[in-house]
């Protein structure tokens, strides 16, 4: 029998998909929420904590994090409290030992009514689930293509790949009885976050008061940074149309920090003085962000500044693209896109963007009806 047959255009599904009962979201106590990736995955997984938060509003929800991931936490308000670890699906280099030794026993302590766990389209939740198994958490939820045995209590089949990520996580738990709501990026700033940004700027020569953009050249690994050189004639051309740039990055991008901003009048330098909670303070006291295809991409959508995005050839657009605010994503169509690597084997010919029209496009978004005086 063909789907066109039995009156459906959607696919069999496996028996024992959705074969759990089902969830009694509002009568959760405890709810474990599975996204040990990094920063940006967390804040793209914000829209689904929210949906959980509504839909078990008496619950409390803790996040299993990677290191990373774990700093987004503090401007989640839905998360109540973070478990961190650095867990061997979710790692590529051979981990010595034990895999992720004592976190069943610790997860088992916490006593969780139910974990839900969130993944890409090329990740398993398998591992996980065998892990909170492990812990006796007994609602069990995810998302896959194959089938994994009893590790999930409730399998959701995956949706199509090239769905963006927001969308995914709202799909698996909409398939699970919990109303979607909205699919914005969010992210709540504390005062004292504000404050030390403020701080920190003032210090290296910038002014909060006035229009700026701020610039994050890095990523989690070469084949998304578009050239230092680049950004470089980028912040020149930006600087020298009025719009003071602030480059920023953490302590480890220090030297690309200072490669692309030295010697530049109007452009400034902050590497390593803010933590995330501070850095998500500075974007949103942007006019503008300019950003590769990283976590402050995802950290700029959230706080609602519009940015321009270095789109390498990675990962597909519609993915992972900014949704929540303006946003202009630039990048060249390959061959090889997507290609899923760390680094480029050939050209990076996917960013091969002159830098004039990232500051158009900088200028356009940020400051649409022109600097003032000009």
């Amino acid at each position: 029998m063909t789907d066109v047959d039995r009156g459906t255009d959607e696919p069999f599904e496996h028996p024992a998909a959705l074969a759990g009962p089902p969830i009694d979201w509002a009568g959760l106590r405890r709810l474990l929420v599975v996204r040990p990736d990094n920063l940006g995955d967390v804040l793209l997984a914000g829209p689904a904590l929210a949906a959980m938060r509504a839909a078990a509003p008496d619950a409390r929800i803790d996040l299993l994090a990677s290191p990373g991931g774990a700093a987004a936490a503090s401007l989640l308000p839905e998360v109540d409290d973070v478990v961190v670890a650095r867990v061997s699906w979710q790692r590529i280099e051979p981990a010595p030992g034990v895999p992720d030794p004592g976190l069943a026993d610790e997860l088992a302590a916490r006593r969780y009514d139910a974990a839900v766990v969130l993944t890409s389209f090329s990740q398993s939740p398998w591992p996980a689930g065998y892990v909170c198994q492990l812990a006796g958490i007994p609602v069990r939820a995810g998302t896959s293509k194959e089938f994994g045995g009893a590790g999930l209590t409730h399998w959701v089949p995956s949706p199509h790949d090239d769905l963006h990520q927001v969308d995914r996580a709202l799909h698996v738990l909409d398939r699970l009885g919990v109303p979607p709501g909205k699919s914005a990026l969010h992210a709540h700033v504390a005062p004292a976050a504000s404050e030390a940004a403020e701080r920190a700027l003032r210090e290296a020569g910038g002014d909060p008061g006035s229009p700026h953009a701020v610039l994050l050249p890095g990523a989690s690994c070469p084949s998304r940074r578009y050239p230092p050189a680049g950004f470089r004639a980028a912040v020149r051309e930006l600087t020298g149309a009025g719009l003071p740039v602030v480059v920023c990055g953490s302590g480890s991008e220090r030297d690309l920090v200072h490669e692309v901003a030295d010697g530049i009048p109007g452009a400034v330098a902050l590497a390593g003085e803010l933590d995330v909670p501070s850095l998500a303070a500075l974007l949103g006291g942007a006019a503008v962000v300019i950003a590769n295809n990283s976590g402050g991409m995802h950290l700029a959508d959230a706080v609602g500044t519009p940015v321009v995005v270095l789109f390498a050839g990675t990962e597909l657009v519609e993915q992972y693209r900014p949704r929540s605010v303006p946003a202009r994503v630039l990048g060249v169509p390959t061959a090889c896109t997507p290609c899923r690597q760390f680094t480029c084997r050939y050209q990076h010919e996917c960013l091969d963007v002159a830098p004039a029209e990232i500051a158009h496009a900088a200028l356009d978004l940020g400051v649409p009806g022109g600097l003032p005086g000009t």
